[in-house]
């Protein structure tokens, strides 16, 4: 049976062995992009349940994130 040269079995060893970590490292990003985007929705809702507090005791109002003071909204009739 014929074989390829020694130096270019081993490039080619070394180069599969850079795409396995790099496809690993990328299932892990994935993973993790995952169990972020759950913690994002998670905050995300419980966001707007703050909200829908404030605006049942305020009414509808924008809040200033720095002082806490609000100022209603006033819609255009």
């Amino acid at each position: 049976m014929s074989k390829i040269k020694k130096e270019q079995l081993e490039k080619i060893q070394k180069q599969q062995a850079t795409l396995n970590g790099l496809a690993r490292d990328i299932g892990i990003l994935e993973a993790q992009k995952h169990n972020l985007l759950h913690q994002f929705a998670a905050e995300s809702k419980e966001v707007e349940e703050v909200k829908l507090e404030l605006e049942k005791e305020y009414g509808q109002v924008n809040v200033d994130m720095e002082t806490g003071e609000y100022t209603e909204i006033v819609k255009d009739e």
